[in-house]
């Protein structure tokens, strides 16, 4: 395994922000060439990273057979679009190593986890944008560099209007919304509501979350689903009847310190999430 850490130091990143990347090693013997890429985002309410939700979803994903990558970003007191900026960054970064580490560059695929849901689903809607290509010095050049080819969110914050995780939009915003908005040309707070970003350009989904989930309410789900669907963009939605929030893999392997965080009929959705990989991005290829 190629096990590497990339330090990322871009305009408003703070001390510690670094992309690590787990790439299975290439063997003549094996018939697999270029494998997709499971960007990890872990959540923790743009206030920290989740260990919880980091490596313990890479291995899993590398199990399956995939890279994985795993992105500590910028939180509080970094505010948007930092934590955004160095994703796509990550993004840019995995292509154009895409022939030395055997990534397929069009299989390049952003896992979030509640605020982390919100940024790799920000990448989604926002990949294009001129502020984006701007903060990364990318000017004028081809902006599909920084797109996802797909989007799996867990539990993600979405909506910044009547359902919000209101905690996560303070962080992102630092309550420099006005300067914000007068630098980016609209008001921030409707900005990062995602439901009213989506696109044709938005890269295909799956998402899942819990009915009872007590921090993020699943209408932040809901809300985008539909909006997905009014885009035409393809999307696989799973809603399970039980779980608070938080559940990472939902066993015992990330649980927390209280015990919390297990659910047994959530676990299935990482192996759900293995067959839509499968059939979206390996057996249709």
């Amino acid at each position: 395994m190629i096990y590497n850490t990339y330090q990322i130091t871009l305009e408003g990143s703070q001390p510690g922000a670094r992309l690590t990347t787990y790439i299975q090693d290439h063997s003549e013997e094996i018939a697999v060439a270029d494998r997709p890429l499971i960007l990890v985002c872990p959540g923790g309410g743009y206030e920290w990273t989740s260990e919880r939700e980091g490596e313990p979803l890479a291995m899993q994903f590398l199990a399956m057979g995939y890279h994985a990558a795993v992105l500590k970003y910028s939180c509080a007191p970094a505010v948007f679009p930092t934590a955004l900026t160095e994703l796509a960054y990550s993004v840019r970064l995995i292509r154009q190593n895409a022939a030395a580490w055997h990534v397929d560059p069009d299989k390049i695929i952003v896992l979030g986890c509640s605020a982390g849901g919100h940024l790799a689903a920000s990448l989604g809607v926002f990949w294009e944008k001129a502020f984006l290509a701007e903060a990364l010095g990318h000017g004028d050049a081809d902006r599909t560099v920084f797109r996802p080819d797909g989007m799996i969110l867990c539990y993600p914050v979405i909506t910044s209007g009547e359902y919000a995780h209101r905690s996560s939009f303070d962080k992102l915003l630092g309550g420099q919304e006005e300067a914000l908005s007068r630098k980016l040309g609209t008001p921030a707070l409707e900005l990062v509501s995602l439901e009213k970003q989506t696109g044709a350009g938005t890269p295909p989904a799956f998402i899942w979350h819990t009915f009872t989930d007590n921090a993020v309410p699943v209408e932040n789900s809901l809300l985008f689903v539909s909006a997905l669907r009014r885009a035409g963009v393809r999307t696989e939605f799973h809603m399970y009847p039980c779980g608070g929030h938080g559940l990472s893999l939902a066993n015992r392997l990330t649980l927390d310190r209280s015990g919390c965080a297990l659910q047994e009929e959530c676990t299935s959705w990482i192996s759900m999430a293995h067959t839509w990989i499968e059939h979206q991005y390996v057996k249709g290829s």
